[in-house]
C-alpha cells in the first residue's frame, strides 16, 4: 500500500502533493505553508528548524517528508520514535523536478508526476524564450538576507538565468547560507543592474538597500531597479519557485531592460 497519511515539514512537498491531486493524503503541514491556501487548514506541526513531535505522532502518519540537512535532527528524532521519514535535499532546478518525480513514485502516481515535471520544465522553457527579447542581460544581485548579506541559493540563481539575467556571484551557489555571504564592498564592485530581494519572513525594505553606504554608486540603485519577490514564491525549492517565482523575476528584469512583459 502507498502512504495515505503524510506529514510535510516544508511547503514544497505539500504543494506538490496538491498539484498531483493527492492533497487529501496530507494530514500535517509546516507552519510556514501558504501554498495552496487550502493546505493552511491542516494541522501545523513544524517550523523549519523544530517540530511538535507529540502532534505529529497523534496524527498517525505513515510517512513524514523532511527537507535538507537542517531538518536532519528532526528526521532522526522521528525515526527514533518509530515513524517512517523520507528526506529530500534538492538545491537545483533539475533536482526540484526530480523531487516531483520521486514524490509521485512514493505515493503511486508516477504518470501524473512525470506530466507535472514536464509541464514545469516547459514553463521554464517559455520564460527562457521570452527573455531572448531583452536587448541585454541585466547583471543581478539576488539578496536572500540582509544581515549578513547572503546571495541566492543555487536554484534561485539558475532561475535568474532562465529569466534573462546574469547573477553577479555565479560562483556562490553552495547549499549552505554561510558559503554565500558577501560584503557590501563586493556588491558595490559587482555593479549589478538589478537587485532582487527576498528576505525570508520579512518584507524587503528598498530604502534600506538604497541607503547603504556606497550603494549609491551601484547602477541598480541609481536607476531604481530594486525589486522584491516574496519568499513564499522563490525560497522554497518546489513548484512555486518554478512558476510564480521565476515569472516575478522575469517581470523585474524586463522592466530593467526596458521590455514590456508579454
Amino acid at each position: 500500500m502507498y502512504p495515505s497519511r503524510i506529514v510535510c515539514l516544508t511547503e514544497e512537498t505539500t504543494e506538490t502533493l496538491y498539484l498531483l491531486g493527492e492533497g487529501d493524503r496530507v494530514v500535517g503541514v509546516s507552519g510556514y505553508t501558504v501554498r495552496p491556501p487550502e493546505a493552511r487548514r491542516k494541522p501545523r506541526v513544524s517550523s523549519f528548524l523544530s517540530a511538535r513531535y507529540d502532534v505529529i505522532e497523534a496524527l498517525r502518519p505513515d510517512l513524514v517528508l523532511a527537507y535538507s540537512d537542517l531538518q536532519a535532527g528532526i528526521a532522526a528524532d522521528l525515526v527514533k520514535r518509530g515513524l517512517p521519514v523520507f528526506t529530500f535535499n534538492q538545491h537545483s532546478v533539475a533536482e526540484i523536478l526530480q523531487m516531483v518525480r520521486v514524490l509521485g513514485g512514493i505515493v503511486g502516481v508516477s504518470p501524473r508526476a512525470e506530466a507535472l515535471a514536464d509541464t514545469l520544465a516547459r514553463g521554464l522553457d517559455d520564460v527562457r524564450e521570452a527573455a531572448r527579447r531583452f536587448p541585454f542581460r541585466p547583471r543581478v544581485f539576488f539578496e536572500e538576507w540582509y544581515d549578513p548579506l547572503i546571495s541566492g541559493s543555487r536554484w534561485v540563481e539558475e532561475l535568474v538565468e532562465v529569466a534573462g539575467g546574469d547573477p553577479v556571484f555565479p560562483h556562490l551557489r553552495g547549499p549552505l547560507a554561510r558559503d554565500r555571504i558577501v560584503t557590501c564592498e563586493q556588491v558595490i564592485a559587482a555593479r549589478p543592474d538589478v537587485i532582487v530581494g527576498s528576505w525570508c519572513g520579512k518584507p524587503v525594505r528598498k530604502e534600506r538597500i538604497a541607503g547603504r553606504p556606497g550603494w549609491d554608486a551601484i547602477p541598480a540603485v541609481q536607476q531604481g531597479h530594486l525589486y522584491e519577490v516574496k519568499s513564499a514564491y522563490i525560497l522554497q525549492p518546489g513548484p512555486a519557485a518554478l512558476t510564480e517565482g521565476v515569472r516575478r523575476i522575469r517581470a523585474a528584469l524586463a522592466e530593467a531592460a526596458g521590455v514590456t512583459p508579454a
